[in-house]
Protein backbone atom coordinates (compact mmCIF):
# COMPACT_ATOMS: atom_id res chain seq x y z
CA UNK A 1 0.00 0.00 0.00
CA UNK A 2 2.94 2.28 -0.63
CA UNK A 3 1.95 5.70 -1.91
CA UNK A 4 -1.42 5.73 -0.15
CA UNK A 5 -1.95 8.22 2.62
CA UNK A 6 -1.80 6.79 6.16
CA UNK A 7 -5.40 7.88 6.76
CA UNK A 8 -6.67 5.80 3.82
CA UNK A 9 -4.66 2.81 5.01
CA UNK A 10 -6.13 3.28 8.51
CA UNK A 11 -9.68 3.27 7.11
CA UNK A 12 -8.92 0.08 5.15
CA UNK A 13 -7.46 -1.55 8.28
CA UNK A 14 -10.44 -0.47 10.40
CA UNK A 15 -12.96 -1.78 7.89
CA UNK A 16 -11.02 -5.03 7.50
CA UNK A 17 -10.64 -5.50 11.26
CA UNK A 18 -14.35 -4.79 11.77
CA UNK A 19 -15.12 -7.70 9.45
CA UNK A 20 -12.56 -9.93 11.19
CA UNK A 21 -13.84 -8.97 14.65
CA UNK A 22 -17.35 -10.10 13.67
CA UNK A 23 -15.97 -13.61 13.22
CA UNK A 24 -13.93 -13.66 16.46
CA UNK A 25 -15.73 -15.59 19.23
CA UNK A 26 -15.32 -13.01 22.02
CA UNK A 27 -17.67 -15.04 24.25
CA UNK A 28 -14.86 -17.63 24.62
CA UNK A 29 -12.82 -16.46 27.64
CA UNK A 30 -9.55 -17.76 26.12
CA UNK A 31 -10.08 -15.75 22.92
CA UNK A 32 -11.09 -12.66 24.90
CA UNK A 33 -7.99 -12.93 27.10
CA UNK A 34 -5.78 -13.41 24.01
CA UNK A 35 -7.22 -10.23 22.44
CA UNK A 36 -6.72 -8.36 25.73
CA UNK A 37 -3.13 -9.63 25.79
CA UNK A 38 -2.62 -8.42 22.22
CA UNK A 39 -3.93 -4.97 23.20
CA UNK A 40 -1.63 -4.80 26.23
CA UNK A 41 1.36 -6.01 24.19
CA UNK A 42 0.64 -3.40 21.52
CA UNK A 43 0.63 -0.62 24.13
CA UNK A 44 3.82 -1.91 25.75
CA UNK A 45 5.54 -1.85 22.34
CA UNK A 46 4.33 1.72 21.78
CA UNK A 47 5.65 2.79 25.20
CA UNK A 48 8.96 1.07 24.39
CA UNK A 49 9.19 2.92 21.07
CA UNK A 50 8.47 6.26 22.77
CA UNK A 51 11.07 5.56 25.47
CA UNK A 52 13.64 4.67 22.79
CA UNK A 53 12.84 7.89 20.90
CA UNK A 54 13.31 9.85 24.15
CA UNK A 55 16.75 8.30 24.70
CA UNK A 56 17.73 9.23 21.11
CA UNK A 57 16.48 12.81 21.59
CA UNK A 58 18.42 13.09 24.85
CA UNK A 59 21.56 11.64 23.22
CA UNK A 60 21.49 14.24 20.44
CA UNK A 61 20.52 17.08 22.82
CA UNK A 62 20.19 19.46 19.84
CA UNK A 63 20.15 22.96 21.36
CA UNK A 64 19.65 24.74 18.05
CA UNK A 65 17.17 27.58 18.53
CA UNK A 66 13.78 27.06 16.91
CA UNK A 67 11.40 30.00 16.43
CA UNK A 68 7.89 29.70 15.10
CA UNK A 69 4.50 31.33 15.44
CA UNK A 70 1.96 29.11 17.20
CA UNK A 71 -1.44 29.64 15.55
CA UNK A 72 -4.21 31.16 17.64
CA UNK A 73 -6.89 28.75 18.88
CA UNK A 74 -9.82 28.18 16.57
CA UNK A 75 -12.46 30.88 16.93
CA UNK A 76 -10.10 33.24 18.72
CA UNK A 77 -9.57 36.80 17.49
CA UNK A 78 -6.04 36.79 18.92
CA UNK A 79 -3.02 36.49 16.72
CA UNK A 80 -0.64 33.56 17.07
CA UNK A 81 2.12 33.81 19.64
CA UNK A 82 5.82 33.59 18.99
CA UNK A 83 7.50 30.50 20.46
CA UNK A 84 11.26 30.41 20.92
CA UNK A 85 12.57 27.03 21.98
CA UNK A 86 15.25 24.50 21.11
CA UNK A 87 14.94 21.48 18.85
CA UNK A 88 15.54 19.26 21.90
CA UNK A 89 12.76 20.90 23.91
CA UNK A 90 10.42 20.88 20.89
CA UNK A 91 10.98 17.17 20.26
CA UNK A 92 10.47 16.33 23.96
CA UNK A 93 7.22 18.36 23.97
CA UNK A 94 6.03 16.54 20.84
CA UNK A 95 6.89 13.18 22.43
CA UNK A 96 4.98 14.12 25.61
CA UNK A 97 1.99 15.01 23.44
CA UNK A 98 2.18 11.60 21.70
CA UNK A 99 2.42 9.84 25.08
CA UNK A 100 -0.51 11.83 26.49
CA UNK A 101 -2.60 11.02 23.44
CA UNK A 102 -1.78 7.32 23.77
CA UNK A 103 -2.71 7.30 27.48
CA UNK A 104 -6.02 9.03 26.71
CA UNK A 105 -6.72 6.34 24.12
CA UNK A 106 -5.94 3.61 26.66
CA UNK A 107 -8.23 5.31 29.19
CA UNK A 108 -11.08 5.57 26.69
CA UNK A 109 -10.56 1.96 25.62
CA UNK A 110 -10.57 0.92 29.28
CA UNK A 111 -13.91 2.61 29.86
CA UNK A 112 -15.38 1.19 26.65
CA UNK A 113 -14.18 -2.33 27.42
CA UNK A 114 -14.48 -2.60 31.19
CA UNK A 115 -17.55 -0.46 31.78
CA UNK A 116 -19.55 -0.76 28.54
CA UNK A 117 -18.26 -4.30 27.75
CA UNK A 118 -17.26 -3.50 24.14
CA UNK A 119 -14.73 -6.04 22.89
CA UNK A 120 -14.44 -5.44 19.13
CA UNK A 121 -12.46 -2.15 19.44
CA UNK A 122 -9.69 -3.99 21.32
CA UNK A 123 -8.65 -5.61 18.06
CA UNK A 124 -8.60 -2.38 16.05
CA UNK A 125 -6.88 -0.45 18.85
CA UNK A 126 -4.15 -3.08 18.95
CA UNK A 127 -3.14 -2.20 15.39
CA UNK A 128 -3.89 1.46 14.50
CA UNK A 129 -1.97 3.15 17.39
CA UNK A 130 0.97 0.76 16.87
CA UNK A 131 1.04 1.67 13.18
CA UNK A 132 0.90 5.36 14.15
CA UNK A 133 3.86 5.01 16.51
CA UNK A 134 6.00 3.78 13.63
CA UNK A 135 4.76 6.51 11.26
CA UNK A 136 5.19 9.61 13.43
CA UNK A 137 7.78 12.26 12.58
CA UNK A 138 9.92 11.71 15.68
CA UNK A 139 10.28 8.00 14.83
CA UNK A 140 11.28 8.87 11.26
CA UNK A 141 13.89 11.41 12.41
CA UNK A 142 15.38 9.77 15.51
CA UNK A 143 15.03 6.05 14.75
CA UNK A 144 15.06 5.80 10.96
CA UNK A 145 17.57 8.64 10.67
CA UNK A 146 15.65 10.59 8.03
CA UNK A 147 16.75 14.22 7.64
CA UNK A 148 14.46 16.88 9.15
CA UNK A 149 13.50 18.42 5.82
CA UNK A 150 10.23 18.68 3.91
CA UNK A 151 7.36 17.19 5.94
CA UNK A 152 9.83 16.38 8.74
CA UNK A 153 10.93 20.01 9.13
CA UNK A 154 10.19 21.45 12.56
CA UNK A 155 7.70 22.73 13.59
CA UNK A 156 5.72 19.76 12.31
CA UNK A 157 2.52 20.37 10.42
CA UNK A 158 -0.54 18.97 12.17
CA UNK A 159 -1.43 15.50 10.98
CA UNK A 160 -4.35 15.44 8.60
CA UNK A 161 -7.42 14.59 10.55
CA UNK A 162 -10.98 15.53 11.34
CA UNK A 163 -10.38 19.11 12.52
CA UNK A 164 -6.67 19.50 11.78
CA UNK A 165 -6.89 22.54 9.53
CA UNK A 166 -9.01 24.62 11.88
CA UNK A 167 -6.23 26.61 13.53
CA UNK A 168 -3.64 26.30 10.79
CA UNK A 169 -0.10 25.00 10.94
CA UNK A 170 2.64 26.70 12.94
CA UNK A 171 4.47 29.30 10.86
CA UNK A 172 8.24 29.16 10.90
CA UNK A 173 9.08 31.36 7.94
CA UNK A 174 11.26 34.36 8.73
CA UNK A 175 8.58 36.91 7.81
CA UNK A 176 5.98 35.48 10.22
CA UNK A 177 8.53 35.17 13.04
CA UNK A 178 9.81 38.74 12.58
CA UNK A 179 6.26 40.10 12.46
CA UNK A 180 5.43 38.32 15.73
CA UNK A 181 8.63 39.62 17.34
CA UNK A 182 7.82 43.22 16.31
CA UNK A 183 4.25 42.86 17.59
CA UNK A 184 5.54 41.58 20.93
CA UNK A 185 3.41 38.44 20.78
CA UNK A 186 6.15 36.26 22.21
CA UNK A 187 5.82 33.85 25.02
CA UNK A 188 8.52 32.83 27.46
CA UNK A 189 11.59 31.29 25.93
CA UNK A 190 11.70 27.59 26.71
CA UNK A 191 15.08 26.07 27.44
Amino acid sequence: MAGLSPQIVNVVIILGMMQVSKKVPFDDPNVLNAVRGLYILSNLIILGVYYYIKTKIDQKKDMTTLKYVEPAPMGSSEEGKLVTTTIHAYDIAQLKQLFRSQMMGVGMMGVMHLYFKYTNPLLIQSIIPLKGAFENNLFKIHVQGQPAIGDLKRPFKAAAGFMSGMSGPPESDRKAVEAAERAGRGGAKEE
